[in-house]
């Protein structure tokens, strides 16, 4: 079964891409006629009718619930790091795990709050990538066991799926990916991620543009280039998004490094990310320009840039609503009330 078992090398990844399930066609259409006959006047909920119908499609259900959230954080260090490009230390990544795992951080709460299932997988964290500037973040070894890692992630029970990180160094690596598949330079993508700015952020630039310097030959492999300037805990959130997609699954995608870590998929097959809705806004500068990028347009603007899966868990409660609304809402015919 297509989606059930993990690829056993990064050629059968790759072939995945032509097999890529669509979203149902009946089950679209189905949506969108129920949707024409909902007591309100047409368009009146805006975004929220499209997001039903979106989700309907996707889940194959005309009439669909959201039963079984699930949330997983993937948590990776960065050789990068040890270059100055994060405002804290590496060791905050093994930290701000045990505090997922203790229930104290805010994806904790916020799952909590939309009923969602948190999961959290630290990835090999006392062997941090390799330094981008000097060689590939991953070997082929190493990527391939990180995609596996958010493959296998996925509950297959689940009917709506958000992937946050930790990682500290990690808005470098998303810069540096986004810089190499989409052009125009560190200084473009390259924002202040947990607080560098001045002479720091100037530093921060400069590793981008290093790893840059010396991987910018992979660009024709998006696949190759989330190997050599990313991390584990991105590689785990592109396995899990693609898993997602072969299963069916609607994904909220959260900010900055979450997009940066699946724009692969989208460069090497567009449309591999139609599964998938923008959660917000971040306040990390290069993310409206990575939406473009992904065609992508966020559901909330709020200024946050914390990571975790945050923003995509608040958008979860906006979905939750269009489709509460859709399947919940009675007809004009149900409800004995006059259409237009």
């Amino acid at each position: 079964m297509i989606g059930e078992r993990f690829p056993a090398t990064l050629a059968d990844v790759q072939s995945l891409f032509a097999q890529m399930p669509l979203p149902d066609a009946r089950a679209l259409s189905g949506a969108a006629a129920r949707n024409a006959q909902l007591t309100k006047p047409p368009a009146a909920l805006g975004r929220l009718e499209d997001l039903a119908i979106w989700y309907a499609g996707w889940r194959g259900d005309a009439r669909p619930q959201i039963a079984a959230p699930q949330v997983i954080v993937f948590a990776g260090n960065h050789g990068v790091a040890a270059r100055g490009v994060s405002a804290f230390p590496p060791a905050v990544t093994a930290q701000m795990v045990a505090n997922f795992r203790a229930g104290g951080a805010a994806i904790n709460q916020l799952a909590r709050c939309f009923g969602a299932r948190m999961d959290v997988h630290a990835l090999d964290l006392a062997r941090p990538t390799a330094d981008f500037t000097q060689t590939v973040a991953m070997d082929s070894a190493d990527f391939l066991t990180a995609l596996r890692t958010g493959w296998e992630a996925v509950d297959p029970a689940a009917d709506i799926l958000i992937v946050g990180e930790m990682g500290i160094g990690n808005t470098t690596a998303a810069a540096a990916v986004a810089a190499a598949l989409f052009g125009g330079g560190a200084a473009t993508w390259t924002g202040v991620g947990t607080g560098v700015h001045g002479a720091a952020l100037d530093g921060k630039i400069a590793v981008v543009d290093a790893g840059l310097a010396r991987h910018g030959a992979l660009a024709r492999d998006p696949l190759a280039v989330l190997a050599a300037l990313g991390g584990r805990e991105m590689a785990a959130m592109a396995g899990a998004v693609l898993r997602a997609r072969m299963l069916r699954i609607p994904v909220i995608l959260d900010g900055f490094i979450c997009c940066a870590a699946v724009a692969p998929l989208h460069v090497t097959a567009p449309g591999a990310l139609d599964h998938c809705v923008a959660g917000h806004l971040s306040a990390e500068a290069a993310h409206g320009t990575l939406l473009d990028r992904l065609g992508k347009v966020p559901l909330l603007s709020l200024g946050l840039r914390l990571g975790e899966g945050s923003g995509a868990a608040l958008a979860l409660g906006v979905l939750q609503g269009a489709v509460a609304c859709h399947s919940g809402m009675a007809t004009f015919g149900e409800a004995g009330v006059s259409g237009a």
